[in-house]
């Protein structure tokens, strides 16, 4: 079973990116990238949030979540 996202962060380390991912029971991934991978990410993210953006099911489901 998946795990939920608590949070993540990325930071510069060197020529690459160090991605640190955090699930709901305080266990961290460690990932390293590089920033053709980390636009890759990018891209996927943006091409899901907009067909997202397009399902006002989903939207609504965000904004209960805010509240």
């Amino acid at each position: 079973m998946a795990k939920a996202l608590s949070r993540f962060t990325i930071e510069r380390g060197g020529d690459d990116y160090v991605i640190h991912i955090e699930d709901e029971d305080g266990d961290t991934l460690e990932l390293t990238a590089s920033f053709e991978q980390l636009d890759l990410i990018s891209e996927s993210l943006e091409e899901h949030l907009a067909f997202d953006a397009d399902d006002p099911d989903l939207l609504e489901e965000d904004e209960d979540e805010e509240e």
